[in-house]
């Protein structure tokens, strides 16, 4: 990997890890995958991060874990930077997911839902809601579950804005941060193998997390 980075963005010559590289077939996701996976090593890589963390968390189909894993690995230094443009984009990206689902459900946030193979289980997840309150944030925030569903559907059922927003960069930082580390700390040797099993490793991290709190609740 080459050294030459601006700003702390990946530089425009650095080579993509072979894992990472761009893939064929899939139709239109997969090109638009491979075209936020180039942006990882072009010269606005820090900026295109933050925006694709943004649109990921209202709209936009690819997540920016496709982004950050390589750049991590490219720049394992600045990983936790890049973990926070990450945190900070979907935060922001969060607060118009919730928006859209308050004052735009029916025009904006159901086609956006549908697109996304979701119509029809808004029903089930307001069940959750009333069920689980603020861990469905939590949860689904870690997990590979699109995090849009839950910012739309937290605007339209007007969840405490103030629960909403903290949940959300608890668990996107989360999951960020989690994910830059373990690609600095085991770097190629381990990151491919991790890449495939992303949901599951994140699964296995929300475990811990929820876990850490209930024993905190238990010893106060």
């Amino acid at each position: 990997m080459t050294d030459g980075v601006q700003s702390g963005a990946v530089s425009a010559d650095a080579e993509v890890p072979a894992s990472h590289g761009p893939k064929k077939g899939g139709g239109p996701l997969r090109g638009l995958y491979n075209f936020v996976l180039k942006l990882a090593g072009g010269k606005q890589a820090e900026p295109a991060l933050f925006a694709v963390s943004f649109a990921e968390s209202s709209f936009f189909p690819i997540p920016p874990d496709v982004m950050l894993m390589p750049m991590v690995l490219a720049k394992p230094q600045r990983g936790y930077r890049f973990a926070l443009i990450c945190s900070l984009g979907s935060i922001f990206g969060a607060m118009l997911g919730y928006a859209i689902g308050y004052l735009l459900y029916d025009s904006v946030g159901k086609p956006i839902i549908s697109f996304f193979g979701y119509a029809g289980k808004e029903a089930d997840l307001q069940k959750q809601y009333a069920e689980a309150g603020v861990w469905i944030i939590f949860l689904k925030g870690l997990t590979p579950i699109p995090f849009k569903l839950v910012t739309i559907v937290s605007g339209f059922m007007k969840f405490d804005f103030a629960i909403f927003l903290a949940a959300c960069a608890i668990t996107r930082s989360a999951r960020f941060f989690i994910e830059a580390w373990v690609f600095k700390t085991y770097g190629p040797t381990l990151g491919p193998i991790i890449e495939k099993r992303i949901g599951l490793f994140m699964l296995g991290a929300a475990a811990i997390i929820v876990a850490g709190f209930v024993v905190a609740a238990m010893l106060h």
